[in-house]
């Protein structure tokens, strides 16, 4: 296996993956890890009060679903990826509305860039997530880092 990546694959969106359904047990749990202790995140009657259809997700509750969704293009034979060279960079999220209980969001895979520097390779990938009618609910930007020898 090559320790640089394949920088073809900038550029690359994959296909959609599966839908994936939002619960109010993985909320409160992702909440109480995190010390997210606002009532909206457990309490559906505080969810409602504040003006939502259920209980509201952290803003950086998407994180597990961008980077299972980012395994496509890390486990991808083709696109030289040694995971045992790979370090998380950074993550940034862009929300378009608050995700709550009970949504169907359908992950979309973009490869945004992979560049050189100081011998690793920088690999900038987005996660859109949509509604299962289409709807725009976040994007989730991360920064992957592949050591270089």
């Amino acid at each position: 296996m090559t320790t640089t990546p394949d920088p073809d694959f900038a550029g690359r969106t994959y296909p959609a993956g599966p839908v994936h359904t939002v619960s109010a047990a993985k909320i409160a749990e992702f909440a109480r890890a995190t010390g997210a202790g606002s009532p909206v995140h457990t309490d559906p009657e505080a969810a409602r009060a504040a003006g939502h259809a259920d209980v509201v997700a952290p803003p950086t509750f998407l994180v597990s679903l961008a980077q299972a969704t980012e395994a496509q293009y890390i486990e991808d034979p083709a696109a030289g990826i040694d995971f045992t060279r790979v370090v998380h960079g950074e993550e940034s999220f862009t929300l378009h509305r608050p995700v709550v209980a009970g949504d169907r969001l359908v992950p979309t895979l973009t490869v945004e860039s992979i560049r050189a520097a100081g011998g690793h390779s920088m690999i900038a990938t987005r996660v859109d997530m949509a509604e299962e009618s289409g709807g725009d609910v976040a994007s989730v930007r991360s920064m992957i880092v592949v050591r270089g020898d």
